[in-house]
């Protein structure tokens, strides 16, 4: 019998168990027996908290997600323009437990998992959205809306790229150099834009 107040401790125990398991494999094919003995708990508390692995893995996309989600607020409401607020948007991408090489791992079995799974392309539809949108919302402050679009598209397109990369371990990137390419790009697009804003303004 579960032990009263627990529930939250080893809930939380599973998800994070069930990341890293997955990672470990490079594959949802886990047992919720492997994941149980990660957690250190029983299977048995396993299938009382979550039913089945299928809610267990899904549980787990929503649990990252939302943390990641938590996070860029964090960092969002610690800067105040909109350039800044695109660089928190980016440094969180790439922050240590995002870019971990077996986070990085299971983010790449639940993109297959997705290929199946209704639930599971929900959410990282809604990932996708998200970045983008908060990409945008910044970008327009600094361009046309239309230039905005496009850039955070390619922004967006190449920190999916940059996991991808890394998923490679034979040729891993850096954190740093993973930021530093995605701003890169992002001034290169905004520079060109900027002077021929201050162009026309000064006619």
């Amino acid at each position: 019998m579960p032990k009263v107040g627990m529930e939250p401790v080893r809930r939380k125990a599973l998800v994070d168990a069930a990341m890293r398991v997955i990672g470990d494999h490079g594959s949802l094919t886990v047992t919720m027996s492997e994941i149980a003995k990660q957690a250190g708990v029983s299977p048995a508390l396993a299938h009382h908290y979550f039913g089945s692995k299928e809610q267990l893995l899904i549980e787990t996309v929503r649990s990252h997600l939302q943390r990641l989600r938590d996070s860029v607020v964090t960092a969002l409401s610690a800067v105040k323009t909109p350039r800044e607020k695109l660089s928190a948007v980016i440094r969180v991408s790439f922050q240590a437990d995002q870019f971990a090489p077996e986070t990085i791992a299971a983010w790449l079995a639940f993109y297959a998992e997705a290929q199946r799974s209704e639930e599971t392309r929900r959410f990282l539809v809604i990932y996708a959205r998200r970045l983008r949108s908060n990409l945008l919302a910044n970008l327009k402050a600094l361009c046309p809306c239309e230039d905005a679009e496009r850039i955070a598209e390619g922004a967006a397109a190449m920190i999916d790229g940059l996991y991808i990369r890394q998923s490679l371990r034979s040729a891993p990137i850096s954190i740093e150099a993973s930021i530093a390419l995605t701003e890169d790009y992002i001034n290169a697009l905004l520079a060109p834009l900027s002077q021929k804003a201050a162009l026309q303004k000064d006619r």
